[in-house]
Order: C-alpha cells, then structure tokens, then sequence
C-alpha cells in the first residue's frame, strides 16, 4: 500500500512538473523569455507560490530545465535525420542535419531564441552551462560531419594552418579524445559549417528574410549545396534532393 502511495506521489508530481513546463513554454512562446515567470506560472495553474516552488525552487532552474529540454529535442531531431542516411553517403547525412536544422528552428522559434538567442535578462546559467549534454552532442555530431569529409574538403579549404592553441581547451580535450588524429583545421571547419547553417536560419527565425525572398527555403538548399560543393564532395544526389519548406 505505501509503495502504491509513493508510485502516486510520482506520478502527480512527474505530471505537475510536466504542465509547469507547459505553461512556461507558451509564455515563453507568447512573450518571449523574460516573460517566463513562476509566480505567473502559479497563478495560471492555481497554485500558491509556496507549492510551485517546491517544483523549481528559483526561475532560474526552471529556465535551465527548459533549454536543457528545448536543446534535447533539437539534438535528437537532427541525429535522427542524420543517421537515416547510410554512412558512406557524406554529403547527405550533412544535408539531412542541415535540413532538420532549420525544420526544427522554424517549428520552434523561440526554443531557438532561447538557446541561441540574447541571453535572459536576469538568468545565471549554472557551472558548465544549462546543457552540457545536449551541446557536447552538437559539438560531436557536427564534428562527426566534417571528419567525414575531412580527406575530400582538406584540399579545397583556404587555411589549414589552425593549431589547438585556436580553440578552448575543453574543445581541444572532447575533440581529441573522441577523434584522434583529426588536425585542428577540422574542428575549424566543423565550427565553420555550423555557422553557415545556423546563419541563415538565425535569419529566418528573427523575420529578416521575409521582406527579401519568397522562398528561403530555397536559399537555404542553395547554402547546404554550395558548402557541399566547398567540401570537394559530389553533390548530384543533393541536388536531386526536395526542397524542403518551412512547413516541411
């Protein structure tokens, strides 16, 4: 009976918390992340300020909680992209992450804003930062891309002079660890395909190009190709590939 009793309490807290983050995420949707509040959140639900605190006992680690979750699921759509695509097929798998990229920042604008946005006013992130896990995991998946191409795009890049000393040393640390041998110049250009993917999207998700293209789906293929083609690889299949659309 008391173990009944317990498996209840957890259930309705796991619940309670769940809706918690519920409504944190459509203030966060309707205002923006400094309209994330716990008393607000409280009132919406009910509940007094003691008891909602008892969940998250500072906005703080409710805001921690939220990015955590938002860059989760970011991660796991774009490695689910990614790894529908065989292995040997390089510039598909980058075109697979770069696609599901955007797919994931259009559905989720604020979820965007919140990880890659204007920090929270007020927010202090604890040691290590508010996912450590889910930006390792971004860190080598995209790393993962450009060893792939590594042997083909080492004779197409401008610099290949970049040393350790170019990078943090926790950086430097991961990357070596889990891709031994891989020179420096290809953490640069893994750093380097992240932000030819995230620009356009940042773009986008902050409405700048709407008065500009029709069709920034289309640009944004445009993009993916042209780094393809940067990377020495063979881009026919990409090019074959659909267009996909903001509602895709």
């Amino acid at each position: 009976m008391q173990e009944q009793t317990v498996g209840r309490r957890a259930r309705l807290r796991a619940q309670t918390t769940a809706e918690i983050k519920a409504i944190a995420l459509k203030h966060l949707s309707e205002g923006g992340p400094d309209a994330v509040s716990l008393r607000a959140i409280g009132r919406e639900m009910g509940m007094s300020g003691s008891a909602i605190y008892s969940y998250f006992d500072t906005r703080d680690a409710l805001i921690t909680t939220l990015i955590n979750d938002i860059y989760t699921s970011l991660l796991d759509q774009v490695e689910t992209a990614r790894d529908a695509v065989a292995p040997d097929d390089i510039a598909g798998r980058i075109l697979a992450w770069g696609q599901a990229l955007r797919v994931w920042s259009l559905a989720n604008p604020e979820g965007f804003r919140l990880i890659y946005g204007d920090p929270v006013a007020g927010y202090h992130a604890p040691a290590g930062g508010p996912a450590p896990e889910a930006a390792k995991r971004a860190c080598l998946g995209l790393t993962e891309l450009a060893a792939a191409a590594w042997p083909y795009a080492k004779t197409t890049q401008a610099s290949t002079d970049h040393q350790w000393s170019d990078f943090s040393p926790g950086l430097a640390d991961t990357i070596r660890e889990h891709f031994p041998g891989l020179p420096p110049a290809a953490v640069a250009l893994a750093l380097r395909m992240w932000g030819r993917m995230h620009g356009l999207i940042s773009l986008e998700v902050y409405g700048h190009l709407g008065t500009q293209t029709g069709d920034p789906a289309k640009l944004y293929h445009a993009e993916l190709l042209d780094l393809l083609r940067s990377l020495g690889l063979d881009v026919e299949h990409a090019r074959r590939a659909r267009t996909p659309h903001s509602s895709a």
